[in-house]
């Protein structure tokens, strides 16, 4: 349905056989909103001969939508009834009503009842009438519809009283004579008319204009002067604007119904009518003609019911299109019509042709689910072709919206000349139902395979956003460097826009609309930073790990990040302290998500202040019993709407404790390491206790330096001290303490000793033999590597001793195995060759 039939809502109130359409009127009546205007409408109808262009003149008049004669198929009756049409653009509200022409063929001239019937009708009813005529009708007795308008007239004085109806006389395709002359013809004419009505007593007297207002005007020709016509059409139009107004064509009218009541009104005037119709019975002829009519189609019915092209046709449809099916079943209909009218030809014109248009209607309706049959076919294989050949083209790459309106034109076309191939002479079926599903299918696939290439699209760009932001974001904060949140929300944004830039490219072969795409890369935006959030919701459940793990790289390794030896000369408290922020600093970034390009929070100044700043014993103290100024008593952090909070105030305080409860291990442990490594080093006896020993032993020193061999005697004892000292380890047996250090080396000071002087008389057996010199260069090595191998041993036992005493359990990485092993370098090797 097109625009202008949208906008005048045409209707059938009255059909051919009389029935009155009152859903359809009260359908009309709520889509013009008729019954809110009042009293302000007006109704317009038109009557006059069949074929003399009423339909035409209405619809150029009012811009209505009334069905037109088609010049090209014969003059014909076009307008069935009665119908009813909103006029377009004129106030006020103004309804128009094209009655079926008067003097038709099809109706005979016998059968005038149902014209008098609408002309009184449209009489009743409406407040201006134009009566459509042909100029050269003008001065004939039995044209102009004069022997209409008496009995209309008469009757209508019967029946109703008077309501000022207006008669405009429209004269069409005026000739050269003017229509001053014209005009007192016709209303000579009219007044003739009304003075040879019987008239009841009431109105005996009453003149015409009492009754109504009599108008004429003139058209030109619409075939031969079409331009002039519409020229003509539009100035009579202006007339119809406030025609209701006093001094329009209707000012005086008189007895309006209310709009609301228009529908009601108008049910009982047609009652009343219809009522008081007189109507002759068919004549004899007619009936017989319509009886035997009417037996001769069903014969021939019967006949194309069991014909067998028509068979086998029907067969062939069953299984798919079939090439000229419009042709061959109109040849069969027409065979079937030809041998009806070769056997009714003598029989009454009217009534032949009437049972020939009903055989020609049930056979078109028997053989219509062949047709039907046929276009399901048509679509199916055209939304088939549709699919297959978009597929073929978003494999070769092409646009999919262009490819889409390729193929649609394309498949629609072929559609087209399929239906046109399957149409029927006969009929005036429309393939557009089909034509609207086919459209129908072909959208909703088109749709569907949209919807999966861009979830596909959106899908790719969601994993490689995934790949692009999981991995560096916990890297980021496992890092947990000074601008950690700085560095993600760059690294979000980089990633972001060069996925939204990709994705706008990608989906450009779409040409969707400017909202859809905003759509789409907002909600890639959003997942993004979805994906970034719940990796800091993640991270954040393993924040005592990590700080604990900060904790342990900070307070175990320098500023160059080697491993630290306790030698007791670190400042454990400072290391502690930076071990510990590092850590804090870990806490701060995970406590909220800071995705928001706004205004620093203060949470890393609030845990600072609150857990390192905060003075010895105070959150111990605050363990049983929170003040009510605590900053972290709180489960929310200032500046931080909720939803960002990852760890609450009060769930960092009860993190902290934690941490600190299982860090203190490792630091006692670097304080015993430090004092372990004091006492392994600490040998020499105080510096008093060396002064003394100068002053009181400065004679004993001089007595030395006068005899030589007190000297000699002190270098041998050295020798076999340090011998003894070496072979005993007594340095790495006191590091266990004093009483097991005395206990083990009581054990050991015997055998050691018998061991010296055992080697020392093997060296002087071998001095005295033969070649003993040979076999002493020969031995000297081996007494030599013996030697070493003892000393070798001496320190492995040493350095498992310091390093036992350095560390134990967990933490042997803060021992000093280097301090046995610089001990045992300074030794002089060469002292027991």
């Amino acid at each position: 349905m097109d625009a202008a039939t949208d906008a005048c809502c045409s209707t059938q109130l009255i059909d051919g056989d009389g029935g009155f359409n009152v859903s359809g009127l009260d359908h009309f009546i709520r889509n013009v909103k008729l019954a809110a205007c009042g009293l302000s409408y007006a109704v317009v109808a038109i009557m006059g001969p069949q074929s003399s262009g009423k339909s035409t003149l209405m619809n150029h008049l009012f811009h209505t939508s009334f069905r037109e004669m088609d010049a090209f198929k014969g003059r014909s009756q076009t307008t069935k009834g009665i119908w009813i049409a909103k006029c377009v653009g004129i106030e006020p509200c103004t309804i128009a009503m094209d009655l079926e022409g008067t003097d038709g063929r099809e109706r005979g001239e016998d059968d005038t009842a149902f014209e008098k019937q609408s002309a009184l009708f449209a009489l009743a009813i409406s407040d201006i009438v134009l009566i459509n005529m042909w100029c050269h009708d003008i001065g004939r007795e039995q044209a102009a519809n004069k022997p209409l308008l008496k009995t209309v007239f008469q009757v209508m004085m019967r029946l109703f009283s008077p309501r000022k109806t207006t008669l405009l006389f429209v004269i069409r395709d005026k000739t050269r004579t003017p229509l001053e002359n014209l005009e007192p013809i016709l209303r000579e004419d009219i007044q003739k008319i009304w003075d040879a009505v019987p008239k009841p007593q009431a109105h005996k007297h009453t003149p015409l204009s009492e009754f109504f207002n009599v108008e004429v005007t003139a058209l030109s020709s619409y075939e031969d002067k079409e331009e002039k016509f519409k020229e003509e059409v539009a100035q009579l139009r202006q007339r119809f604007f406030h025609s209701i107004a006093p001094g329009g064509l209707a000012g005086d009218r008189r007895g309006v119904v209310p709009a609301s009541a228009f529908s009601i009104s108008a049910q009982q005037i047609w009652k009343v009518i219809r009522e008081n119709k007189d109507l002759d019975l068919p004549a004899h002829k007619v009936m017989v003609a319509t009886v035997r009519c009417e037996e001769i189609a069903d014969e021939k019915l019967s006949c194309l019911r069991s014909d067998e092209g028509w068979l086998e046709l029907e067969e062939a449809v069953q299984s798919g299109p079939v090439r000229g099916f419009g042709e061959k079943l109109s040849s069969i209909i027409d065979a079937y019509l030809s041998q009806y009218d070769e056997e009714a030809i003598f029989f009454d014109e009217s009534v032949r042709n009437a049972k020939r248009k009903q055989l020609e209607s049930k056979a078109l309706d028997f053989v219509y689910p062949a047709y039907t049959t046929l276009l399901g076919h048509l679509r199916s294989k055209a939304v088939d072709d549709f699919k297959a050949k978009l597929e073929q083209s978003l494999n070769n790459g092409e646009g999919f919206a262009s490819s889409v309106r390729m193929w649609t034109e394309s498949i629609m076309l072929e559609f087209e000349k399929g239906s046109a191939d399957a149409a029927v002479r006969q009929a005036s079926w429309s393939a557009s139902k089909v034509r609207d599903k086919l459209h129908r299918d072909i959208e909703s696939h088109a749709s569907s395979v949209r919807d999966t290439k861009l979830s596909e699209i959106t899908t790719k760009f969601e994993k490689q956003l995934a790949k692009a932001l999981i991995e560096p974001v916990e890297s980021l904060f496992e890092a947990g460097g000074k601008d950690t949140w700085v560095s993600i929300r760059k690294l979000l944004k980089r990633e972001t826009e060069a996925a939204v830039s990709e994705l706008s490219a990608c989906i450009s072969g779409f040409e969707l609309d400017e909202e859809t795409v905003e759509r789409m890369q907002q909600s890639l935006r959003d997942y993004a930073k979805q994906i970034v959030e719940n990796k800091a919701k993640e991270e954040s459940g393993k924040i005592l790990i990590r700080m604990k793990d900060r904790f342990s790289t900070v307070f175990n390794h320098d500023a160059d990040s080697l491993p630290r030896v306790w030698t007791g000369k670190e400042d454990i408290r400072a290391i502690t302290r930076d071990a510990r922020s590092a850590s804090l600093k870990l806490l701060s970034d995970m406590a909220a998500i800071r995705l928001e390009d706004e205004k620093p929070d203060r949470i890393e100044n609030v845990l600072q202040s609150s857990l390192i700043d905060r003075p010895a014993g105070a959150i111990s103290s605050q363990n049983r019993i929170e003040g009510p100024t605590d900053p972290l008593a709180s489960s929310t952090w200032e500046e931080v709407h909720p939803k960002d909070t990852l760890i609450t105030p009060v769930q960092c305080k009860s993190l902290w404790r934690q941490f600190q409860g299982e860090t203190e291990y490792t630091v006692t442990q670097a304080i015993s390491a430090q004092e372990a490594y004091k006492r392994s080093n600490n040998w020499l006896p105080p510096p008093w206790a060396i002064m003394a020993m100068v002053i009181l032993g400065f004679n004993e020193f001089m007595l030395l330096l006068k005899n030589p061999l007190y000297l000699m005697i002190i270098f041998v004892a050295y020798l076999i001290g340090k011998a003894l000292w070496v072979q005993m380890d007594i340095a790495g047996e006191f590091r266990h303490g004093a009483l097991p250090g005395l206990l083990s080396l009581s054990s050991k000071f015997v055998p050691t000793v018998m061991n010296i002087l055992k080697r020392l008389a093997e060296e002087a057996q071998a001095n005295s033999r033969p070649g003993g010199s040979e076999s002493q260069n020969a031995n000297a090595p081996v007494s030599r590597n013996q030697m070493q191998n003892s000393d070798r041993v001496s320190s492995t036992r040493s350095n498992s001793s310091v390093s036992s005493v350095g560390s134990s359990g967990v933490d042997q990485e803060y021992s000093s195995p280097n301090l046995s092993q610089r001990r045992r370098t300074n030794l002089p090797e060469a002292e027991f060759s």
